[in-house]
């Protein structure tokens, strides 16, 4: 779910979005290159808040796909590996 309007928080939600990509979408150690090449480059709370939407992000797909092992409504078990490889990376380069 991404922010309405064009306004100053509208931004910062696409920004933190983008750069979260990289601990969900995209194959175990490319985070750090995506983050250097990324423009304008992103300072350091910046890519804080992009870890902690990627956190939120993984965590909610964790819950969907377990609701899915379970048949619960709106559940979808898909959703469980990719969102448990997403929060992996995040807790193996949490140091960075």
């Amino acid at each position: 779910m991404r922010a309405g309007g064009n306004g100053p928080r509208a931004a910062l939600w696409r920004l933190g979005d983008d750069l979260a990509a990289a601990w969900i979408l995209l194959p175990d150690g490319t985070a750090d290159r995506f983050h250097a090449a990324y423009r304008p480059a992103p300072d350091a709370a910046t890519l804080r808040r992009a870890r902690g939407w990627a956190a939120g992000q993984a965590l909610a797909g964790i819950l969907i796909g377990d609701a899915g092992v379970h048949d619960r409504p709106g559940g979808k078990p898909t959703w469980g590996p990719p969102a448990h490889a997403a929060l992996r990376r995040l807790t193996e380069t949490a140091h960075r």
